[in-house]
């Protein structure tokens, strides 16, 4: 059996899956033989290994199994396990020479104590002479000054490594697939009708990778740019070089079967039927199957070279985008971002506005999807110009859909709704209670264009018929009065012009009744 490596050409990310593709050329005898590939991540899904390839052979059987390594084969967490191992020896050195250094301060320390009650008593009898004692005393002081600031030192140094330990410790963290040492291995068993060059194509399925939409839409003038990225996460165990890309909406699974209602029975609660202490097992385990095992009639034919795929492939069930960007993603969990698409887009541009709730204008651009792509929900960055101005989420867009795109609160058109009535009371007539209110609204267009604001508020509706609402009033007429009592008004404003609506309304409430919801 010979070893080969088979390194990454290709990967097609999925919603939460990834299907990778490794290629190699091998030279190989007549006759049957095998092929190992290994250095696969355990997390591979076994049932989803497939090969196939070139050449004049046929593939007798795919074996899975898996490979002990005494360490982790993957370069990159090698050399950060070397690292952090060079750093712990460091600071157990440090910690060495700490030690003897406080060994050292303390010994100089007890050698002072004592000496000072000796040189007083040889001082005091004439036994020595002062300039000698001075000399001695700063000489220990000395030593000891030298002995602090090495401690000193040391104390620093090994703060730094902890720091370097620490942030060594952080990036295996966030290789934590990777260094697992042991890895899975593909056997590739052939039938070789001719010696020569073959080149074998090994697929297969991982988890926990995906790819998700994020969109910047960028306003120019009446004009919108979109911009559709595919942020790229994956934590895999193996990284992903710059290859062939593909970004499918598909979502594989290895056991999908049509969904069918199980029977829904009811029964009498029984008590279970006591142990039986001579039964020792069920039904017998299913026999194994050889996992990714290939048909002999499989022969691997030499084949023309095939043409670039298209940068959209439009399926019966999903749709696969190839960016035309190829990026390296490693195995860190982090995200990578490559272009999908960008789109540019005409757009028809108004403001919208609540008052009653908040008021902020909005920005608003009716846009249709031009494009043949369908483009998947996620978060959008909106920028006027080169100035960004906040986020917002686009929804699933079909080609030639309509839909509308916030793209912000414009600070040139204001909108302000005012309380300007109300009265409370009794009805002339029996005990009626009524309230009345009447508000304006009024907005303000400050900017250098033209614009339309739709101004959208609410009438009571009542779900009581102890409850009345009456006498409304609405100047200018509406544009739509809807029964649930939305109201819209669209007003056209030219620069530094404002405009005024009135809105008004009575609600009249029987003897009895306590009114809920009323707010002003």
């Amino acid at each position: 059996m010979s070893m080969v490596d088979a390194p990454i050409v290709a990967v097609t990310v999925y919603p939460g899956q990834a299907r990778i593709t490794r290629r190699t050329t091998v030279i190989v005898e007549a006759g049957e033989q095998s092929v190992e590939v290994g250095g696969l991540p355990l997390g591979l899904v076994r049932d989803s290994v497939r090969v196939s390839g070139r050449g004049a052979a046929a593939v007798l059987g795919v074996d899975v199994g898996v490979r002990r390594h005494p360490r982790s084969p993957d370069a990159v967490v090698r050399e950060l396990e070397q690292r952090a191992e060079q750093i712990r020896a460091q600071l157990a050195e440090l910690t060495d020479a700490r030690t003897v250094e406080d060994g050292r301060a303390e010994l100089l320390n007890n050698l002072g104590r004592r000496s000072g009650s000796a040189f007083a008593k040889a001082l005091a009898t004439g036994e020595i002479e002062p300039d000698r004692v001075a000399g001695l005393s700063d000489s220990l002081a000395q030593q000891l000054g030298e002995t602090l600031a090495r401690q000193r030192e040391l104390q620093r140094r090994h703060e730094l490594r902890t720091e370097d330990l620490a942030a060594a410790e952080r990036e295996l963290a966030e290789h934590h697939r990777k260094r697992t040492p042991d890895r899975q291995q593909v056997a590739v068993s052939l039938d070789v009708h001719e010696a020569g060059e073959l080149e074998l194509e090994l697929s297969y399925v991982v988890d926990d990778a995906r790819w998700i939409s994020t969109y910047d839409i960028r306003l120019r003038d009446d004009r919108l740019t979109l911009g559709w990225y595919a942020e790229i996460t994956q934590n895999t165990g193996e990284d992903w070089p710059q290859c062939e890309l593909a970004l499918s909406t598909a979502r594989p699974a290895v056991s999908a079967r049509l969904p069918e209602p199980e029977p829904w029975f009811l029964d009498r609660l029984r008590p279970p039927p006591p142990p039986n202490p001579m039964a020792y097992g069920g039904a017998p385990d299913a026999a194994p199957s050889a996992p990714g095992m290939m048909p002999r009639a499989k022969v691997l034919r030499a084949a023309m070279a095939e043409p670039a795929p298209p940068a959209v492939e439009h399926g019966a069930a999903a749709t696969t985008y190839r960016p035309p960007q190829r990026i390296a993603v490693p195995s860190d969990a982090t995200a990578h971002r490559t272009t999908v698409a960008t789109l540019d887009l005409d757009a028809t541009l108004d403001h919208i506005t609540a008052p009653a709730q908040s008021q902020e204008v909005y920005l608003r651009a009716t846009a249709v999807n031009t494009s043949e792509h369908t483009l998947r929900p996620g978060r959008a960055s909106v920028f006027h110009d080169s100035e960004f101005v906040g986020t917002t989420g686009l929804e699933i867009w079909a080609p030639g859909e309509e839909i509308e795109l916030n793209l912000g609160v414009d600070e040139r058109i204001r909108a302000e709704r005012e309380l300007v009535r109300r009265t409370a009371g009794k009805g002339v007539i029996g005990s009626v209670t009524r309230r009345e209110v009447r508000y304006r609204i009024t907005v303000g267009n400050y900017g250098r264009r033209a614009t339309t604001v739709t101004v959208l508020d609410r009438l009571p509706v009542s779900r009581d018929e102890g409850i009345t609402v009456r006498d409304i009033t609405c100047r200018p007429d509406p544009e739509q009065r809807t029964d649930l009592g939305e109201v819209t008004w669209r007003v056209p404003l030219e620069p530094e012009a404002t405009a005024e609506i009135s809105l008004g309304f009575r609600v009249d409430t029987a003897k009895g009744v306590e009114l809920q919801g009323w707010r002003e």
